[in-house]
């Protein structure tokens, strides 16, 4: 367990064994996740994004029949074709 101590401010110093498990270097974003239980779970923002663009996108690739990277392809292909 990792203590930290909320200043004046409202800022609080992410202790180092975090920063180094979350691997956040200086002018990293962190998100606060509250839980339905009321726990709050600080997490890097550029991966908290990524995983709901990954959420948004699940089943895309076989909406459009993607399989493999010659079916990308193939798409990227007809598409440019559509605007030439």
């Amino acid at each position: 367990m990792n203590l930290a101590k909320l200043s004046s401010n409202g800022q609080v110093t992410v202790p180092v064994e975090v920063r180094r498990r979350l691997h956040l270097v200086p002018g990293d974003k962190v998100l606060f996740l509250e839980k339905e239980n009321g726990e709050v779970v600080v997490v890097k923002a550029e991966l908290a994004a990524l995983s709901q663009a990954q959420e948004a996108f699940a089943g895309a690739a076989e909406a459009f029949g993607v399989a493999d990277e010659d079916d990308v392809q193939a798409l990227v292909d007809e598409l440019r074709g559509r605007t030439s």
